[in-house]
């Protein structure tokens, strides 16, 4: 059920994934986004890797997963740099892997490639949580089917629309698409372009299981102001 009567601010905070990925974003942006994700529950907070300590740290004492990106945000290395990132990041203290598939081969279907580099991640997390991002805005409606068959078939937790420095960020159409093609234990994410409460009850009523966005406070203040109260 992912209609809006069923959702509560604490149940939506614990579907979002706080976004502090910026190219220009510092340590006071990590600072203020661990705030906000102490202040609302958030279920996790993604930062660049070089701030994946000290987001560990600031949060060690929360009941926040720390997650970081992977290849990101062009997907373009090799599947033996991407499982080294990730198997760097997981001693660093990160649990969950956004990583971005090699587009480049998944446009040429060159499968084997995505395969082996999720499969690969999928080793390096060591029990933690691996999203693929696909970047849909680059591939057909048969290149999304394929690539996230591919990235399931590997072991993925989750399929995960964009990065938010593509083309474009999660529709509703991809989401229905991803959902329909993957199978129930796999989960999907919508990232880019995320801003408001309206967006982000359209995408989880499309299918959606994980929002990225770094407009986590002002989603859920405005859940404050609209849904029921959070008493579940």
């Amino acid at each position: 059920m992912t209609t809006a009567s069923y959702w509560t601010p604490r149940r939506l905070a614990r579907v979002l994934d706080h976004s502090v990925l910026s190219p220009v974003h510092t340590e006071e942006e990590v600072f203020k986004g661990a705030r906000v994700v102490r202040e609302f529950g958030v279920r996790t907070i993604i930062v660049k890797p070089s701030y994946v300590k000290l987001a560990v740290r600031l949060l060690q004492d929360a009941p926040v997963h720390v997650g970081t990106v992977i290849g990101f945000p062009h997907g373009g290395e090799t599947v033996r740099m991407k499982a080294t990132q990730v198997r760097e990041m997981r001693a660093a203290g990160a649990v969950e892997f956004d990583m971005v598939i090699n587009i480049g081969a998944m446009r040429e279907g060159r499968e084997r490639v995505i395969s082996r580099e999720v499969e690969a991640a999928v080793t390096a997390a060591r029990g933690g949580v691996v999203k693929v991002i696909l970047e849909t805005g680059y591939l057909d409606d048969q290149q999304k089917v394929r690539a996230a068959q591919l990235a399931a078939e590997a072991g993925a937790h989750f399929v995960k629309t964009s990065t938010g420095y593509g083309l474009r960020g999660a529709t509703v159409d991809d989401i229905k698409l991803l959902r329909s093609t993957l199978p129930r234990g796999v989960g999907v994410k919508a990232s880019g372009g995320i801003k408001t409460l309206e967006d982000t009850l359209r995408l989880l009523d499309a299918g959606a299981n994980r929002i990225g966005t770094s407009s986590t406070r002002a989603i859920l203040e405005a859940a404050v102001e609209r849904l029921q109260p959070a008493t579940a």
